[in-house]
């Protein structure tokens, strides 16, 4: 089934899960998915599969024009067991578009129905967005520094500092990050950095504005950090 609802910045749709699969697609705005394992946020041009059984919590940035899928698990053999983060080609986006000129309950012979395989097949050949998840740690004391950062992703405190706040060492810090998220501290941050960014580019912000909020020194720096993780520069990738 495909539903629509279009949302104001800041609402939240709080935990819950659902029995189907889920695609999570933003036709303008960005929505952020936080699961118990990561986070993730999924901008225009980008879905998230949120797999069955996994609670979700939704988190609307900017005014956010929703549409969605729910797919039945056993629709189709290769359907993720897990949560996976997927760029929208124009065809995807058009099938998911096209879903919602039928209710919900379609019938077997209506345009819904013909329309399903190859949607279910361009799902499936859709690019993995390898970048885009933010892992999230179960450790309580790893939590609190990443919850830490998250609130404040330009802040520059050293990991002395966040492991003295922690109550831990740096050490167990640095151990725990690569061993609960499987990235190191800087690569960590660095990923938060660019899902902040991505979400405060789709709201308009201009370029030296959101390097100026991540704690980049230059533009030209942050410029560089972006093309290497998003394959091109944050003007074209927004132009997009």
């Amino acid at each position: 089934m495909a539903a629509r609802r279009d949302y104001e910045h800041g609402h939240r749709e709080i935990w819950h899960s659902h029995e189907q699969g889920q695609l999570v697609h933003a036709t303008h705005g960005v929505v952020r998915v936080l699961t118990p394992q990561g986070a993730w946020a999924v901008a225009p041009r980008q879905a998230l599969w949120i797999a069955p059984g996994v609670d979700h919590e939704l988190h609307m940035v900017g005014r956010v024009a929703m549409r969605w899928l729910r797919i039945e698990p056993d629709a189709a053999p290769w359907l993720w067991p897990e949560c996976r983060h997927i760029r929208v080609t124009a065809l995807l986006r058009e099938l998911i578009l096209a879903m919602l000129e039928d209710p919900p309950a379609y019938e077997p012979d209506s345009k819904a129905a013909m329309l399903v395989p190859l949607l279910l097949r361009q799902l499936s050949e859709a690019e993995v967005i390898r970048h885009g998840k933010l892992p999230l740690p179960q450790d309580k004391r790893l939590l609190k520094v990443c919850e830490t950062l998250m609130r404040s992703p330009a802040t520059h405190d050293s990991m002395e500092l966040l492991s003295l706040r922690a109550g831990t060492s740096v050490r167990t810090l640095s151990r725990l990050f690569k061993q609960e998220t499987g990235l190191t501290f800087g690569q960590w941050r660095q990923q938060l950095r660019l899902s902040e960014a991505v979400c405060q580019l789709s709201l308009g912000q201009s370029v030296s504005s959101v390097a100026q909020d991540m704690g980049y020194a230059t533009v030209n720096a942050f410029s560089a950090m972006f093309r290497r993780a998003m394959g091109e520069a944050p003007q074209r990738y927004m132009r997009g």
